[in-house]
This record gives structure tokens, sequence and C-alpha cells, in this order.
């Protein structure tokens, strides 16, 4: 008896028969129904018959609701509930699930004021990576019926239609057609591996965005990925955790060597209420990522990311101080002149903070430390070169495969992780990212 109904008396259990997948839908539980079955045997015709109603029911309620698999609809009706969260999916290959299996299909976006709307954008690698990032550092729910505020629906083929700037929702089966067929070696930030299960959509159909390699042998990877419960980035096995032979690389289309042209990619000003404390939206990121670009990058610890924090403000203040501005004019909450400063490239750039480290020491003759920002998934500097040498000298660098580099990967953060447990820190104090306190010990 399902809760909150009256049993009704007697109970009969229902009967179900088959019913023709709708011609006209194009979810992926009904192309697959509409397909000529293939198990002869009546335990197979059994099974296809609890799909078909299945598929059938889900397709009719998201018809009549309007939702996103409704071929004719553009405005779709309040979304149903939020499913269950459930636990992050596990590091270890043997016992992670299918991510991402179900995903709407192709439609236009949604809620939202598109900039690009005639045609997909330009966008650079450093672009196409920087806008993955929005929805990780918001945490997007996976949900294949709801849209985030940019337009895009949130499962995994909606994020990567975000990052790269498409004037459409697309999905596995649809992707491809975007982009250019590469090899392993080619692969390079901004890049996809994609998996679509062209025999059944719905059985294990994904699709992650390529952050740079984690390893020297090539055998592990960042990956920016939109899955249960929410948007992450995460080192991943090559290609994938299951299916792994099925993904296939791809290069966007309209990828570029140079940032946008201003105003393609950022939009106008959103208005001063939009920063200050309190401030959780999508524009208090797009505004840490161009006053990083301008030499902020030292005031972020982590990020930046949509909350309105303390960082943003001197960064901010920095700036607009660089400018020679003074008073109300420097107040670390930005107006129309100082995002018009930041978006087309005008005035001075950040000089660097009394305590930064390029290159440099400290009041003890160490290497000064040069923020967290530095040690992070994609991050090509000296200082993790540095970082690395440090680890082999001091005996934790077991993880490197052949020594360290300027890139940051997993081996860094294993043998960091492995130096901060041997300090009898614990938790996310031994994470295996360097923070200032671990930089001083290393270094002592």
């Amino acid at each position: 008896m399902r809760p909150g109904r009256r049993e009704a008396a007697p109970y009969a259990a229902p009967a179900f028969e088959d019913i023709p997948a709708p011609a006209d839908c194009g979810c992926a539980g009904c192309t697959t129904a509409a397909r000529p079955t293939r198990h002869p045997d009546a335990q197979g015709r059994k099974a296809v018959r609890a799909a078909l109603v299945t598929a059938v029911a889900g397709c009719t309620l998201a018809s009549g609701a309007g939702g996103a698999f409704a071929a004719d609809s553009t405005h779709p009706a309040p979304p149903p509930p939020t499913p269950p969260v459930t636990a992050p999916p596990s590091d270890d290959p043997t016992t992670h699930p299918d991510a991402g299996n179900e995903q709407g299909a192709p439609g236009p976006l949604f809620g939202a004021q598109t900039l690009h709307a005639a045609q997909d954008m330009r966008l650079s690698r450093e672009q196409i990576i920087a806008r993955a990032k929005t929805w990780v550092d918001a945490q997007v729910p996976y949900d294949m019926n709801r849209y985030w505020s940019d337009g895009y629906r949130q499962d995994c083929s909606g994020l990567v239609s975000m990052a790269w700037g498409l004037k459409d929702n697309q999905w596995t089966g649809s992707l491809a057609a975007h982009g250019t067929r590469i090899g392993k070696s080619e692969l390079q930030p901004g890049d996809i591996l994609l998996f679509h299960n062209a025999a059944n959509p719905v059985a294990g159909s994904h699709v992650v965005i390529f952050g740079g390699w984690a390893n020297g042998e090539r055998t592990r990877y960042v990956a920016y990925e939109q899955t249960r419960p929410h948007a992450i980035t995460r080192t991943t096995p090559y290609a994938y955790w299951r299916n792994s032979s099925g993904y296939v690389a791809y290069r966007y289309k309209n990828l570029t060597s140079q940032p946008a042209p201003p105003g393609q990619d950022t939009e106008a000003f959103p208005g001063a209420d939009k920063f200050g404390p309190g401030a959780d939206n999508r524009h208090v990121t797009e505004l840490g990522r161009m006053l990083a670009k301008r030499g902020a990058g030292a005031y972020y610890t982590s990020g930046p990311g949509p909350r309105w924090s303390e960082a943003d403000r001197k960064a901010t203040q920095a700036f607009q101080r660089a400018q020679g501005w003074t008073g109300a004019d420097a107040d670390g909450i930005p107006g129309r002149t100082t995002w018009d400063y930041l978006v087309h490239g005008k005035g001075k750039d950040i000089p660097p903070p009394p305590d930064d480290s390029r290159p440099g020491q400290d009041d003890e003759g160490r290497p000064a430390f040069p923020g967290a920002g530095h040690f992070r998934p994609g991050q090509v500097n000296e200082h993790v070169l540095t970082l690395g040498r440090q680890l082999v000298r001091k005996g934790f660098g077991r993880h490197y495969a052949i020594g360290p580099s300027t890139s940051w990967g997993e081996a860094d953060r294993r043998n960091v992780a492995e130096f901060q447990r041997a300090q009898g820190w614990t938790g996310t104090d031994a994470d295996g990212y360097p923070g200032e306190h671990t930089w001083r010990r290393l270094f002592g």
C-alpha cells in the first residue's frame, strides 16, 4: 500500500498490458522501447514489458507536465520533488556505480536570458574549464528535469553544453556533432570523454570534461562531471570507472586559442546588489575569475566561488586601489566602472600583496608560501615543482613515478597527505593540499 493512501477492499493486483511507445516522443525510454525486442524467451519478454510500462508511464508524466522529455514543450511546469540525495560516489572502481545514466533529450535553454542564443560560443580552453568550475563551486544538484540559473539542464550533458557554451541543451547522442574526435595522446583541458550507448542510451551513457592528467603514466586524469548528488571534480581512472573502452575523446569545434571578444562570455554589469555580504550567485564567481586574471589570485585560498567572502572584498579593493581610487571608490564592492575595467582589460593589474612570493623568502629564510590556489587540479607553475622537490628531500616522494614536475597531480597530493599524517594531523588537516602551516613545516 502506498504511503498516505487508504486501503481499498478488496485489493486486486493490477493487470499490465503492452502499451506502444508514442511515435513522437524522443526520450531515451521510448526510443529504446520502440525497437524490436531482442528477448525471445518468456523471461526476456517479461523484462521488456516491465521496462516498457515504466518508460511509457514516466514519459506520459513528463509530457503531461511539460517536462524535459516533451518534444513540443518550451515551458515546463514546476519540476517534481528533488530525488533523495545519495552518498558521494566512491573512488573505488570496484564499487563505483555508473554515473549520470539518466539525462534529458536535446532542447532549448530554459529560464535564462542568453547572450549567445543564435550560435554556439567561441571559447578558449581556459574559459571552458572556468565555466565548468562554476557548477562545481556552486555544487549544482544533479537533476535531469531541472535547469540551473544559466538555463542549462542539470545532468551530465547539460554540464558539457554549458561549459562549451552551446546554444541548446544537448545529450550524449548529439554532443559528438559539436566536437572533433581525437586520440588519447591529444587530450587537453576542455576536451570531453563521451560514452553513448546507442543500443540502450539509459544504460551507462555519460560524459565528462577532461581537466588534465593526474599522473605521469596518464592512467588517471582530473574530471569535471555532473553526477549524483552534485557537480564535482576529482581524479578518475582513464577512461572512466566503467564502460571504459566505450569512451571516445572529442574536442570542441569552436575552440579558440584566444579569449572571447569582450562582452561575449561576460555579462553586462549585473548591479551592485549582486555583491557584498550575503551574496551567493554566479556573478560573484565571474568577478573572482576576472580579478584572478588581473593579479588577485593570492587573495583566494580556494575558489573563486559563488558565495561572497572577505577574499572577494579584499581582491576587489586591491584592484580599485591599483587604479588610484580611494575612499568610497575603493570600498571593495564593484560598481559599474570597476566591472567595466575588469571586463575590457582596462587599467592596471593588482600588484603582489606584501606576503606574496615571486620568488622570495619569508622572515625565517624559507620560500614564502605562494597561496593554496597554486596547488589544485589543473595547476601548472614553479611552486608545484618546488614543493615536489622538497617532499623528495624529506623522504615523502614515493608516489612519484618519474619525479616531481610543474604540473599538480595525484602523486603530489598523496605525497603531501603522507607528510601531513606524519605530523600527526588527521581529517581535513591531512587532505593532501598544502596550506601555509604545511608549507612552513615542510620547509622548516
